[in-house]
């Protein structure tokens, strides 16, 4: 017998953002003044009456294990809540509540994947994607959005993708990294192509508070009986009601595979934080909750003008307003050829790797997103580490030279 890891996660590569993240923390530690433009977490800390009902629970002893998919509780408050915001008939049976929206995504693919189905996944795409569908043993397809369309990829960017091995499409809106929204008729349009060749959407919808300019959300799930009996909706506590650490995300999807979810869950998790459940039900129904998100929204919203109007101020540096999210993607190629002392900048990952080691600034690389030419960059901080931030971006840029 070979004492060796499994070949399945010596193939995993790790999360580029949480590494890039990890490393800026370790200048800090250092001493170094790091802007961090990296982590996709909200600043805020939880609103007041969600901390408050986790007090209560642990007041009332709440802390025994809950049913592997749930509370009763948690799991009515989201089908109320499905239907109120985005108008979708589910009930409890067919919610499965995970530990973040993270979990909710591997259990889905483990529950509809088989080894060799393919994935169709847009890019610029969250970076975890691709790794969950190859360890469920499935084939991550990407397909390359269009910088003209602001990346959003219609049917008709698809179709050509499809075989007889797709099995599902990752729909991810508002979007992570660049914050594209997919409008009514474009989901109209990839609703009938997934009905027509038969496969699944995966809907991830964690962002769906976050959305500015008067766009809308709309939940494809909600587009027709054929498409709903076709989505699983992913949503969760995290990003909306700055619940990051209280590791609450959900799944909506026909009866058969939230049992299967179920199953899953409940022989490697047991089931979720039942504090955090507790606490999620009093987020959900609460009356001050729109307004505590609103709040939060209108921050970010602010943020997003300020950060792309001044990044668009710098010469050889691009950036697309974004319509929901944190995220602003910064196109970087227009540098690409110059020199950071005798260090060509060729990519978006030698331009980041140089921006963090001489100007104390961590982005992230758009490889990481399956998109060359541009950064992330998350506007989910505040003013004075954006001004900051980009005041030394700006520096960075202008100190590039033609030749080493």
């Amino acid at each position: 017998m070979s004492l060796e890891i499994s070949r399945m996660c010596a193939a995993i590569s790790p999360s580029p953002t949480l590494a890039i993240d990890a490393k800026a923390k370790e200048m800090r530690a250092g001493g170094r003044d790091v802007v961090s433009f990296c982590a996709g977490e909200p600043d805020f800390i939880t609103p007041a009456y969600i901390r408050d009902a986790a007090h209560e629970a642990l007041d009332m002893g709440l802390t025994k294990y809950t049913p592997a998919s749930g509370t009763m509780d948690l799991r009515r408050a989201i089908c109320d809540k499905l239907l109120r915001d985005n108008g979708l008939h589910y009930t409890p049976a067919q919610i499965v509540v995970s530990n973040g929206a993270k979990a909710s995504l591997y259990e889905t693919f483990a529950a509809i994947l088989n080894p060799g189905d393919e994935v169709l996944i847009p890019t610029p795409c969250w970076v975890s994607y691709p790794e969950m569908v190859r360890i469920a043993g499935g084939v991550p397809v990407l397909v390359e959005g269009s910088p003209e369309k602001g990346f959003v990829t219609e049917a008709c960017d698809l179709a050509p993708y499809v075989t007889e091995r797709t099995k599902a499409l990752i729909l991810n809106s508002p979007n992570n990294p660049n914050g594209c929204v997919w409008n009514r008729a474009q989901l109209e349009d990839i609703a009938a192509l997934a009905v027509e060749k038969g496969f699944y959407v995966v809907s991830d919808e964690i962002y769906e508070k976050l959305i500015y300019d008067g766009e809308e959300h709309v939940s494809i799930a909600s587009l027709g009986e054929d498409i709903y009996n076709q989505t699983i909706t992913i949503n969760g506590m995290s990003k909306a009601y700055a619940m990051t650490g209280w590791r609450i995300g959900y799944t909506a999807a026909p009866l058969a595979i939230s049992k299967a979810m179920g199953s899953l869950q409940s022989q490697i998790a047991s089931g979720s934080n039942s504090i955090a459940q507790y606490a999620s039900v009093r987020a959900l129904t609460a009356p001050q909750g729109e307004a505590e998100i609103e709040a939060m929204r209108a921050a970010y919203d602010e943020r997003r003008r300020h950060i792309v109007a001044r990044l668009n101020a710098i010469e050889g540096i691009r950036c697309m307003m974004p319509k929901g999210a944190f995220y602003a993607m910064m196109d970087v190629s227009g540098v690409f050829g110059l020199y950071d002392g005798d260090v060509e900048i060729t990519d978006s990952m030698t331009f980041a790797a140089q921006l963090l080691e001489h100007a104390d600034v961590a982005i992230v690389p758009g490889k990481a997103f399956c998109t060359e030419g541009f950064c992330r960059m998350s506007y989910a901080t505040s003013m004075e580490n954006i001004d900051k931030g980009v005041e030394r971006i700006a520096r960075f840029v202008a100190s590039l030279t033609q030749k080493a």
